[in-house]
């Protein structure tokens, strides 16, 4: 058995209801065809539904779905449960039902979530002026801090990546929070410790299925290209993480957009500062 994620788009002015009743009809049927419904996330606004399946294969997911309801998934991407826990969060408490951001009763988790690199400068320099012993220490620092402001932002660390971390969040607010978090940590140790240690922040936003065979495979892919374009001791975010942060008080300076690798259009960029007085 593997675990698929679906992704159903374009669902019009579908309901919460609608989509709650779809399932249950999934529910009903997938002991006929040998799979298991864990839970979806519904996107309202955008009318997209994701859906975690448990199937022996493909086509056993696609078949209960349009038997049940005919709702058949515009893409099926094979993913395993620690990468879903990782981007997703504690989804299992939510099985066999609708995925709600904090339990029965809280609002409808719509499966956006914001994904953050942390990049630590110039380790590889560090570790050739000053050896190695003092590289680790740098990068041992970078962790404990980046950690802290996951901590107190309720971020999720995905992996780390030798120089920096790569997190999700449920919430941009989270992930913008927690970039601040950082960069004034980081000053903050600097000063204590008289270190120059410095790190870059790129943050991007978007759904478990879009564009990719990988769970947030454009995603990642654009945080991580922000992330090597921002500054060190700089933070970066893509325009949809500022458009999210509508009413929330920070500050966004138009940095311009730019052509990333990878991507076929320009993508317009936007700096956070630290100090958002």
């Amino acid at each position: 058995m593997a675990i698929f994620m679906d992704v159903h788009p374009d669902l019009g002015d579908v309901t919460e209801e609608d989509i709650r009743d779809a399932h249950q009809r999934d529910l009903a049927l997938q002991s006929k065809h040998g799979v298991q419904f864990l839970t979806y996330w519904f996107n309202s606004p955008d009318g997209q539904a994701f859906c975690l399946v448990d199937a022996p294969s493909r086509e056993a997911a696609i078949a209960c779905h349009k038997e049940s309801h005919g709702l058949v998934p515009h893409k099926l991407v094979e993913v395993d449960r620690p990468t879903v826990g990782q981007f997703m969060g504690d989804w299992e408490r939510n099985v066999p039902n609708e995925a709600r951001l904090a339990g029965p009763g809280s609002p409808l988790d719509t499966g956006l979530r914001a994904i953050m690199f942390t990049d630590l400068e110039g380790s590889t320099d560090v570790s050739t002026r000053l050896g190695d012993h003092r590289a680790v220490e740098l990068v041992a620092l970078h962790d404990a801090l980046v950690r802290d402001a996951l901590a107190a932002s309720e971020g999720r660390e995905v992996k780390h990546t030798g120089d920096g971390i790569l997190a999700s969040f449920t919430r941009v607010s989270q992930a913008v929070e927690c970039a601040i978090g950082i960069q004034q940590r980081f000053a903050a140790r600097g000063r204590e410790a008289a270190i120059e240690a410095r790190v870059r922040v790129g943050i991007s936003a978007g759904e478990p299925v879009a564009h990719s065979d990988d769970i947030f495979g454009a995603a990642v892919n654009l945080a991580a290209r922000i992330c090597a374009h921002a500054d060190p001791g700089q933070i970066l975010v893509a325009s949809a993480v500022k458009e999210l942060s509508i009413g929330k008080p920070f500050r966004f300076i138009d940095r311009g957009a730019i052509a990333l690798k990878g991507f076929d259009d320009p993508v317009r960029l936007y700096e956070v500062p630290s100090n958002q007085a």
